[in-house]
């Protein structure tokens, strides 16, 4: 299972029921993926020690997951997304909505137009990805969140940095 690597407990016992799900296996250890100063400046999303993971079962990876907070209305919202080997968009969850509207970005529906979506996808907000009435702000930050993740997916392995 997953040791915390600095995310709140909360958080790990949610991220590890997710992979345990997606890739169908209970006994899975992670890696974090440390990227350097010079690459992380010029990323979309800055990775930090405690949100990219390589998922393995042994020594093989199977995939990867990446934990972040987008904003809301007055807060933020953690969310996960979970790739594939290939790092395919394979699962997107929001794990903690802390708003009183909004919360419609967690259903599975209109969180499964991002699965399969790679860094080479649009993902416009009202565009290519629907938008949800009563929850604009948090879906348009999702789907900015979502975007800025899939081309800092890209560039990092384009530097082979995965």
């Amino acid at each position: 299972m997953l040791a915390s690597f600095g995310l709140p407990k909360n958080i790990t016992k949610k991220v590890n029921k997710e992979i345990s799900s997606v890739f169908e296996i209970s006994d899975f250890s992670t890696e974090m993926i440390i990227v350097s100063e010079d690459i992380n400046t010029k990323l979309p999303t800055k990775i930090k020690p405690d949100n990219l993971f390589k998922v393995m079962d042994n020594t093989t990876i199977i995939g990867y997951f990446y934990v972040g907070k987008a904003p809301s209305k007055t807060d933020q919202f953690d969310y996960m997304v979970v790739f594939d080997k290939n790092l395919n968009v394979v699962k997107t969850k929001v794990l903690i909505y802390r708003e009183d509207y909004g919360n419609e970005i967690g259903s599975k529906r209109w969180l499964k137009q991002f699965i399969g979506k790679t860094s080479s996808d649009s993902l416009k907000y009202g565009q290519d990805i629907d938008a949800i009435s009563g929850a604009t702000i948090s879906a348009n930050s999702m789907t900015f969140a979502m975007s800025s993740l899939l081309k800092t997916v890209a560039i990092l392995k384009a530097k082979e940095a995965f």
